[in-house]
């Protein structure tokens, strides 16, 4: 997993540089997107790990397949991939993508779960919180998960905020196993 992410950053920073070079980051997170997602449908995985297919049918196939998507760059992009046999990495490369685009834009996705429903009103106020702390934009999203008995498990990005009763119930079982 290391080695694709490894193989795939170069590539995703060369697209996000072209991105903000052309004030294009929305539109080069769409074909992203949409052309990672075509290579991760069975069909066309299979076709891409295909000896038989030369770099440049590859290329192509994959480019009709996205159709108009994909503008004259993301095409080159596609092709320059294909060149290097490099098309099974567009998953990692989108995702690379967003996340560098994330930090330009100054915004988090933040996932918080709770083991009941909370109101829009602690939704807005537990946003306004983060973004403080955070200093950046905040994406919320929140999810129910009965299981937590208690308390929220707060998702930002890479950091985990553990505050259910399920999490310190686990923690405290921990130190008295230890």
């Amino acid at each position: 997993m290391a080695e694709l992410v490894t193989l795939a950053r170069p590539y995703a920073k060369a697209a996000f540089e072209v991105a903000v070079a052309d004030s294009g980051l929305e539109n080069w997170s769409n074909m992203l997107a949409v052309v990672a997602a075509v290579t991760e449908d069975d069909a066309v995985a299979s076709m891409l790990s295909s000896p038989a297919l030369a770099s440049g049918q590859l290329a192509q196939s994959l480019i009709d397949v996205c159709d108009e998507e994909l503008d004259n760059k993301g095409q080159n992009f596609v092709r320059l991939l294909a060149e290097n046999k490099r098309l099974t990495l567009l998953p990692e490369i989108s995702t690379l993508f967003e996340i560098l685009k994330a930090d330009r834009e100054k915004s988090v996705d933040v996932e918080i779960t709770t083991a009941f429903e909370i109101s829009s009103d602690v939704s807005k106020q537990l946003a306004q919180a983060l973004k403080t702390r955070l200093q950046r934009e905040i994406n919320l999203s929140t999810r129910v998960n009965q299981s937590l008995i208690g308390g929220a498990v707060i998702r930002a990005g890479d950091t985990v905020i553990d505050n259910s009763v399920r999490g310190k119930l686990y923690k405290l079982a921990e130190l008295m196993n230890s």
